[in-house]
Parts: structure tokens; sequence; C-alpha cells
């Protein structure tokens, strides 16, 4: 079943990446569709995206080579890869981990090798963009958007199912 999930959530992030929540929430899964791995090169994955509080990572790995993932307290400990005190450890193989605070937050690999062979993840998370919406322009925004194609709309649906099929997949085991 486990194996099943995995195949489905790499397969929904070679589809389109990162998915968008109602919310506005984002949920980036860590190294793309090759997951927590050294060749998915996390230093250039990670570059270039924004991580704001409500924010989910997902780490993607195989829990059965006994290679956890743990998060750390300072750069210090990620940049010379001291795992010996971590504030948490994430054993399951996919754990999705929500970004709850402001400021920065490292991940690496529990064994020393993995950290120093590319298995670390500095995020440096941002504050939430507050949303004032009113009912007005609401329905000024929804008057004023062209509506899109059909075929636009099968893909975004089908996307949306395909989405909502997986996160409630995983709600389920985790």
């Amino acid at each position: 079943m486990a194996v099943m999930v995995v195949s489905l959530l790499i397969f929904l992030v070679g589809f389109c990446g990162q998915c968008y929540s109602a919310q506005g929430q984002v949920y980036h899964v860590v190294g793309g569709e090759r997951g927590w791995d050294p060749s998915s090169q996390i230093q250039s994955w990670s570059s270039g995206r924004v991580f704001r509080v409500g924010d989910h990572i997902w780490f993607l790995y195989s829990a059965a080579q006994e290679n956890y993932i743990v998060e750390l307290r300072s750069k210090e400990a990620l940049e010379s890869c001291d795992v010996s005190n971590p504030i948490r450890m994430y054993t399951d193989g996919i754990d999705k981990v929500m970004l709850d605070g402001e400021g920065p937050h490292y991940f690496a690999s529990n064994s020393v090798d993995g950290c120093k062979n590319g298995l670390k993840l500095h995020v440096d998370v941002l504050p939430q963009i507050p949303k004032p919406i009113t009912a007005q322009s609401t329905a000024d925004m929804v008057a004023a958007a062209p509506l899109p194609s059909a075929s636009a709309r099968a893909g975004v649906g089908a996307t949306l199912l395909l989405w909502s099929c997986a996160v409630a997949l995983v709600g389920y085991l985790i």
C-alpha cells in the first residue's frame, strides 16, 4: 500500500511539480520526482522556491534503508552534518512537514555520509501573504475573468481530481 502511495505521489509531482491548496498553501515534494535522493540535487531543487508559513514539504525516501530525515537546530549543525542532536526525526518514508513558523528550518539525512553527499535542506520560511477579499472584489474578479477553454477546464479538473485522491490516500495512511 505504501509503495502505491509513493508511486502516486511521484507521478503527481512529475505531472505538476507542486500543488496549491484552496487556502493558498503550497505542497512541495522535496527533490521533485526523485524525492529525497542525492541524485535529485536537493540544493538546486530548493533554490528559487518560496516557502511560506502554512506550506507543507513532503519527504519521499526509502525508510527500509534506514536513511531517515532529521530536523536540526542550527545552520552550523547542517553545514557540519552534525546530526547527533536533532529537534525531530522523520522515519516513515513519506513524511509531511508543516512549515508552521517563520525563519530558517534545517533538514538532513540522519546518516553523516548522506548529509555530506547532499541530503540536506535549508528552508527560509516567509510569513503568509494576507488576502483581504471582500464579497464585492470577489464578484468583480469573477465577472472580469475570461472563461477558460473546454480543454483547459478538463485539464484542471483532472489535476484536481488526481491531487484530491492522492491527498485523501496519504491522509488515510498517515
